[in-house]
């Protein structure tokens, strides 16, 4: 009798990890810049040895952490997130959704001194400066409905605006917690529809909001009930900031397709919105949900037709341009975070191979001035995960500062921290993990002095 194949979720790069470990004084090769002091976080999908999940997303949330002080790399440490969910706790109860049975797996970030790790459909789940889960966190509680995995902290005034979407009504409602972590807003979207809204954008002015034609669909088995419906408008909903912004949205008619995670957006120098992503069309969010599931008429990789597209909507007259401006296969945007919401000329994000398997894994820079594009290729058989920009001490530029990447090695069967230049992406300096590190989703840089003063709840 056969063996049933494994879903590719569970294969090469991403291999689960089996066990939690710790591991102090690491190997570095290269010289780590002294002023990286504090903890590269990462977040991702690791089912316990033995679970097979129906889809990716589902799997339990395993977070990854690395300590740099002072040149070295003082530890590693890696712990799932403790939620019901990774005992077996199912999400659907008789009394309705259990908003603590969270996978938590899709990104961990820092605010107001809390380490919250998050998945779009729960509540966060607050962690220990040691990765050990303390449990779900509902912002003293004011916050009774799921949060979104990707909050946006304003660079300026410290606050945290996010987001719960849900496929019945309500469908949207904006938070805003000030730098505290004290919710001091909310109030639910008018107009919005049951579209996945995975991810969002701000800027100085403005709450920006995409619906795609991915939206709920009752048929779906996986236990992530969405789809593509040609039916569903997509569209930009644009609200002004602001305690009455949620009465004064607008939306906005934009092609079909749909958008995971945001690169950035902001007001040009003619009020207009800029706002830019990498986008899927039907066939590419065909062949990614087929990978996501273990479907068959997967493509080779789990990001397929995903270019980055840039739209700009002219609040004045009420028009939308649109344009594809890269053809590279990327996904995981991110930006020196102290433009987030303002205009900014660097991006950087992860490159794939196409469909057909052609091109390698690499760390993207775009130069949106120039038009230049410069990648980074980390060998064969190897994958980074997302880019996170850190500054240099004393940074002035835009690009002055370094990037962070863990790399799965297949071959070696190991992980790497890469530090790059994020100038040149030239390697600065190499950690070695006491393990390979499966490939995951999102996570932050924490600096010792953004937990200085905070004190474990656990």
């Amino acid at each position: 009798m056969s063996t049933p194949s494994k879903p590719p979720y569970l294969t090469g790069h991403f291999t689960p990890v089996v066990d939690e470990v710790t591991a102090t004084e690491l190997t570095v090769e290269g010289t780590l810049p002294p002023e990286l002091s504090g903890r590269l976080l990462r977040n991702g999908h690791n089912p316990k040895p033995g679970v097979t999940p129906t889809h990716w997303f589902k799997g339990s949330g395993m977070v990854h952490g690395i300590q740099l002080r002072e040149g070295r790399a003082e530890w590693y440490r890696n712990r799932w997130v403790k939620t019901p969910a990774l005992d077996g706790a199912p999400y659907m109860t008789e009394r309705g959704p259990d908003l603590t049975a969270s996978a938590a797996g899709t990104h961990v970030i820092e605010h107001a001194g809390r380490l919250l790790a998050l998945c779009e459909a729960n509540l966060p789940f607050e962690l220990t400066r040691e990765l050990d889960t303390v449990g779900a966190y509902d912002f003293e509680g004011k916050l009774r409905t799921a949060m979104t995995a990707h909050p946006k902290e304003d660079p300026l005034t410290g606050e945290l605006h996010f987001f719960a979407s849900s496929p019945l009504p309500p469908f949207l409602t904006h938070y805003v917690a000030d730098a505290s972590g004290a919710i001091v807003h909310s109030a639910e979207v008018p107009d919005a529809t049951g579209a996945l809204k995975h991810d969002f954008a701000i800027t100085r002015n403005h709450v920006v909001f995409v619906e795609g034609n991915v939206t709920f669909d009752p048929t779906d088995h996986s236990g992530i009930p969405y789809g593509w419906n040609d039916e569903q408008p997509a569209r930009i909903g644009v609200m002004p900031r602001g305690a009455d912004g949620a009465a004064r949205i607008r939306w906005f008619s934009i092609e079909p397709g749909n958008m995971l995670h945001v690169s950035n957006a902001y007001e040009d120098e003619r009020g207009r919105i800029v706002l830019e992503g990498p986008t899927v069309d039907r066939e590419g969010f065909r062949l990614s949900w087929n990978w996501w599931i273990g479907a068959p008429g997967r493509g080779s990789e789990p990001v397929s037709h995903s270019y980055t597209r840039r739209w700009v909507v002219d609040l004045a007259t009420g028009s939308v341009d649109e344009r594809i401006v890269d053809d590279l296969p990327v996904e995981f945007p991110s930006l020196n975070e102290a433009y987030l919401g303002a205009e900014n000329r660097y991006q950087y994000a992860v490159a794939f191979p196409d469909r057909q398997g052609f091109g390698s894994y690499g760390i993207v820079k775009y130069d949106r001035v120039t038009g230049a594009r410069r990648i980074r290729r980390v060998g064969d058989a190897r994958m980074p995960s997302e880019a996170l920009f850190v500054p240099a001490a004393g940074s002035t530029g835009e690009d002055e500062g370094y990037l962070l990447t863990v790399v799965s090695d297949l071959k070696q069967d190991a992980s790497q921290l890469l530090v790059l230049d994020a100038a040149g992406l030239d390697t600065l300096a190499t950690v070695h993990l006491p393990h390979r590190v499966a490939a995951g989703l999102h996570g932050s840089w924490v600096a010792d002095a953004d937990t200085a003063t905070a004190t474990d709840r656990g």
